[in-house]
């Protein structure tokens, strides 16, 4: 007997310490990551509804309310199927989208290949580029086409409506179309403690004729701002088509931006609740700048420029007390996405919290229990 003493003794630390974190009770839990619904994830000829109600569905709001560790996300803009041959080419009969189908397999191509995957790819409006009121028959195999190419993509997509999904002067029909095509027009999710608020800024342009939808939205708009005011989340991030501003929020208007008063006043509002990014496409340029602290980013197409830039994204890393991003032209993102000083600070700095909170305190039983079974394993 005296020859397994020491063995046993090992078994019952073993067996403590396994057993511990299960009967700890209220002393201590571990960590858990959160889990993507992928039955909302599309597969090869097989696009999935995201949104219901609202929401986002692939995403465990529960879960994701709480900061765990830094992330990164992709956004893209304007893939606009349709707009080279039409707009650029000039064919006026029997265009086609053959260069749009080539730059968003690369984008999709690119997004599946980077390390660490990224939590989504947000396509921040003009999916396509024929018009629902005027082009529907074409419209439609711009979609087959689109859905066809983003079903290939590994991670959840978001997808935010601009002017040529709904129209430049949307209603109800053109609303209902698009949500019965591609998901709510606006919609709110958590990912990871950062909270993330998609708007329609067609509303914002031109709701002559969807005055009542447009109210509904102004007073779901509202509450996402309480939101952010209330439970105060790591950042708060706007996703919409049409930007705010292009380089000041005092320049002109213009089609690009919104009107000034209103842009002011959106600013202004968007800043005093605690939004601290607003992610926007629309320009097919690159632009941006600031609002005091609230930060526009205007993000070039992943189709047709109208600058200089070639077709790419963006590639946002969310880390503990900021955000950072830079512009990819398709085919030339590093795979492996390396962090800065301060990124790997904040890494380090979430998982020395993450370790210190998933260490659990065995409860006073759970250690009896071991006492006494060592206790007895010595003098039986």
């Amino acid at each position: 007997m005296n020859n397994l003493l020491p063995i046993c003794i090992i078994f019952s630390l073993v067996h403590c310490y396994i057993c511990a974190p299960f009967s700890a009770g209220n002393s201590g839990e571990a960590i858990s990551q959160c889990t993507i619904d992928t039955s909302y994830i599309s597969s090869p000829g097989d696009f999935k509804i995201t949104t219901k109600d609202r929401k986002y569905l692939p995403f465990d709001e529960n879960c994701e309310k709480s900061w765990k560790d830094p992330f990164m996300f992709v956004q893209a803009a304007d893939t606009q199927f349709g707009m080279q041959e039409k707009y650029v080419e000039k064919i006026t009969e029997n265009y086609g989208w053959s260069k749009e189908i080539e730059w968003s397999t690369q984008l999709v191509a690119d997004v599946n290949g980077l390390s660490p995957r990224p939590k989504f790819l947000v396509v921040c409006g003009d999916l396509m580029d024929a018009w629902p009121k005027t082009e529907p028959e074409i419209r439609k195999r711009q979609m087959v086409d689109f859905k066809r190419i983003f079903t290939g993509l590994e991670v959840p997509l978001v997808c935010v409506c601009g002017n040529h999904d709904i129209g430049n002067t949307p209603n109800n029909e053109t609303i209902i179309s698009y949500k019965k095509d591609i998901g709510d027009d606006y919609f709110s999710f958590w990912a990871n403690g950062v909270f993330f608020i998609v708007i329609n800024s067609q509303f914002f342009k031109d709701a002559t004729e969807s005055k009542e939808l447009a109210a509904e939205h102004e007073e779901w708009l509202e509450a996402q701002l309480e939101v952010v005011r209330t439970e105060k989340p790591k950042h708060a991030v706007v996703f919409q088509h049409i930007p705010l501003f292009l380089a000041s929020p005092d320049e002109d208007d213009q089609y690009f931006n919104f009107e000034k008063v209103l842009r002011i006043e959106t600013l202004e509002r968007f800043h005093d609740a605690g939004i601290r990014y607003v992610f926007t496409g629309h320009y097919h340029r690159n632009a941006g700048g600031f609002y005091k602290d609230l930060e526009v980013v205007v993000t070039s197409a992943a189709g047709v420029q109208l600058g200089d830039e070639d077709p790419g994204y963006r590639i946002v890393k969310v880390l503990k007390d900021k955000m950072e991003h830079e512009y990819y032209n398709l085919g030339e993102a590093p795979r492996e996405i390396s962090f800065t000083a301060s990124s790997t600070k904040a890494i380090s700095d979430s998982d020395n919290e993450k370790s210190a909170s998933a260490l659990v305190v065995p409860s006073l039983g759970t250690y009896s229990f071991c006492i006494i079974s060592i206790y007895t394993i010595i003098f039986s």
